[in-house]
């Protein structure tokens, strides 16, 4: 005798080897033997053989018209034997009885299933809206597969098109456009981004690029709600006596946060003024502008263009414009003229007349050391205040770096990025990748970008500490010491800075492009209005879990922000090389086969360069570069400087910006982003070019 059974959803037959109450024993063709409870054995037949019954009846099974049986079929509850006698004839055999088996089982859309072969068929409207979602499933399937063929033959379907980014970086695997171009990738036997690239998928390595930010970043867009008004300052604000206040700008920073003032030269008593952009006196937490503030962190900057962390319309009615009275929070430091030994702070709000917006890139030729030193003329505005300040700069610079514990060191200058369109202007609208790069170099620690790094590092140390002394959180940025890898952290605490060298560090001078500067600035309004009882009236209270949650989308934001700008930074110094034909660089030697090229903010590896010391001076000969992965490559042909020169006369960079260097060689490395507490790229003034 043998048995059909159910096991885990499969029918098997088999011959009985024994059979008692509850189970049986039975063979397999396999020869395996199986113990089968009685309650799923579902047919017991003499012939024909196990094998020929299941193939007998799949194949039968496939006759069976599902219409027609569900037409035919009882009622109430079913056995498959009792559909097979109604459906074939009145005397159906064992085949038959399989092939009922069969068919039932796999239609759950027709016949619900009742347990050990009963079956009851599903209502009419059951039915109808089942085979309607088979009907669509297999409409997609075809689609699907349609979609693959032409990704397969080089053209991209429209709907994959538009779902590019989300396949590339946020995939939904049950998406029909994502399975379309997996099973392309599989059948022409491509990576997924080499596939869509062939299909024309990506005709533009910057769009790719920025769309890419944008779907990660912003995805509902980078636009502005149109709903959003800046509201007015509502402050009976002293006017500033006195006080005569210049920022220091890039030509196209639109967002002035900064001003500084000198009063009292030649009378022996300074009054040093940091006056830095008031919108926390009209933006209140919590409110349309705020949200809009916190989601977005920060401005994001790149070469041609930038997305600002505020309307512009807001920027504009707070920014430090010149020619009017502007409210500020003013720190006011009095220090002896000789000596500038500090004798005392204090913070002000109040109107401040702007008189001038310096420029620095229309400046940094003619404001020179020797400037401002006496040594050469001084014919520009405010040489007396620059002066003063270069020589304030240089001393606070001075006691930093003895706290440090080493002189910061800047060996390589910064790079300006300045796009142009086919008429030679600038962009007045995002940049599509095609626009003429120009990049020029900018000495790091120019004396106007330490004027006003200093400036803002004073500002940042002195209400950090006043935040601290009075019981008020705020957000403070910490290093634990200078050793490799101990990183730049962010908390409510307010710890030594070892990189800076200083006791504490707040960021509170750029609150019109930092979210995290606004919020301190909430912090450190609260103490100029309060004093000694601000801890109550500030909005962020000690422990308050709103700040640690605000410090972690900081971070995320901030960090991804310069990914970007580094990356798209990087985009553009390849086109650079592709417009000016440049096969060749030279290039100093960093450490496992990378080399920073000279006059370029350029890291790359090199063959041959593995082994070399560092600083060793070597020129490239460049591969074709990869605007899409940001990816090139080069090989050493030559040595520039003397093979025998001991290491210690190599120049020697900071590990860590080293590091942060080596890191954006390409896409497939991770980026590191470098410190932004950096004094050269600190929170005033030199604002990357946007």
């Amino acid at each position: 005798m043998n048995a059909l059974f159910e096991d885990a959803g499969k029918f098997l037959a088999g011959r009985v080897l024994s059979e008692a109450e509850s189970s049986m024993q039975v063979e397999l063709d396999s020869g395996k033997r199986v113990k089968v409870k009685a309650a799923n054995v579902l047919l017991k037949f003499d012939k024909p053989a196990p094998a020929v019954l299941i193939a007998e009846g799949q194949r039968l099974a496939e006759e069976i018209d599902l219409d027609l049986a569900w037409e035919f079929a009882p009622e109430g509850e079913f056995g498959f034997a009792d559909l097979a006698r109604d459906y074939f004839e009145a005397g159906a055999g064992t085949s038959h009885q399989a092939a009922a088996l069969f068919r039932l089982f796999g239609a759950p859309h027709y016949f619900r299933r009742m347990g050990r072969g009963q079956f009851r068929k599903a209502p009419e409207e059951i039915v109808k809206a089942a085979l309607l979602a088979i009907e669509k499933k297999a409409q997609l399937a075809a689609q699907i597969e349609g979609w693959a063929a032409e990704l397969v033959a080089g053209q991209c379907p429209q709907p994959v098109r538009e779902q590019l980014y989300k396949i590339l970086f946020k995939p939904d695997k049950n998406a029909p456009e994502y399975k379309a171009v997996v099973d392309a990738a599989k059948k022409a036997q491509r990576a997924p981004l080499d596939l869509l690239v062939a299909a024309g998928a990506i005709d533009s390595p910057y769009q790719f690029h920025w769309r890419r930010f944008l779907f990660e970043q912003f995805p509902k867009g980078a636009g502005f709600p149109a709903s959003l008004v800046a509201p007015e300052i509502r402050d009976e604000l002293p006017l500033a006596a006195g006080v005569r206040a210049f920022s220091i700008d890039d030509s196209a920073t639109t967002e002035i946060d900064d001003a500084l003032s000198v009063q009292g030269l030649g009378s022996g008593t300074i009054v040093f003024g940091v006056h830095i952009a008031a919108p926390a006196l009209a933006i209140q937490p919590d409110s349309a502008i705020d949200k809009v503030a916190r989601d977005r962190f920060s401005t994001v900057y790149m070469p041609g263009w930038k997305l600002t962390m505020l309307p512009d319309e807001v920027v504009q009615s707070y920014t430090l414009q010149e020619g009017r009275d502007c409210p500020a929070v003013s720190l006011y430091v009095t220090m002896d003229e000789a000596t500038l030994e500090l004798k005392s702070t204090e913070t002000k709000l109040e109107r401040v007349p702007i008189v001038a917006n310096l420029r620095h890139d229309k400046l940094d030729a003619v404001v020179t050391e020797a400037a401002l030193s006496g040594e050469a003329p001084a014919d520009f505005d405010f040489a007396p205040e620059l002066a003063f300040g270069w020589r304030l700069a240089r001393h606070l610079k001075a006691q930093r770096e003895v706290v440090r514990g080493k002189p910061e060191n800047f060996n390589r200058p910064d790079y300006n990025f300045r796009l142009q369109d086919a008429d030679g202007q600038s962009p007045s609208a995002p940049p599509d990748g095609r626009e003429t790069v120009v990049i020029s170099e900018r000495r790091r620690g120019a004396p106007l970008d330490t004027i006003v790094a200093e400036a803002m590092i004073l500002a940042n140390n002195t209400w950090g500490g006043w935040l601290a002394e009075l019981g008020v959180p705020g957000i403070y940025r910490s290093q634990a010491s200078m050793a490799p890898g101990v990183k730049v952290r962010m908390s409510t605490k307010a710890l030594p800075h070892a990189g800076m060298g200083v006791a504490h560090y707040t960021w509170a001078t750029s609150p019109l492009r930092r979210y995290v500067d606004l919020v301190n600035q909430w912090q450190i309004i609260a103490c100029a209005r309060h004093g000694r009882t601000a801890a109550l009236a500030a909005h962020f209270k000690p422990k308050d879990t709103a700040l640690f949650a605000i410090i972690s989308g900081f971070d995320a934001a901030y960090s991804a922000y310069n990914g970007f700008q580094n990356g798209i930074e990087r985009y553009w110094t390849l086109r650079w090389l592709q417009q000016n034909g440049v096969t060749e660089l030279d290039c100093a030697a960093m450490k496992d086969g990378l080399v920073r090229a000279d006059t370029l903010p350029l890291v790359l590896r090199a063959v041959g360069a593995d082994g070399l010391p560092r600083g060793a001076r070597v020129r490239v000969r460049l591969g074709e570069p990869d605007l899409l992965t940001l990816e090139i490559g080069g090989s050493v042909i030559a040595r520039l400087d003397d093979p025998t020169r001991a290491d210690d006369d190599a120049v020697i960079e900071d590990e860590a910006e080293e590091g942060a260097e080596a890191a954006a060689t390409g896409l497939a490395l991770a980026i590191d982003v470098a410190d932004a507490d950096a004094p050269a790229a600190a929170d005033g003034g030199a604002a990357p070019a946007a």
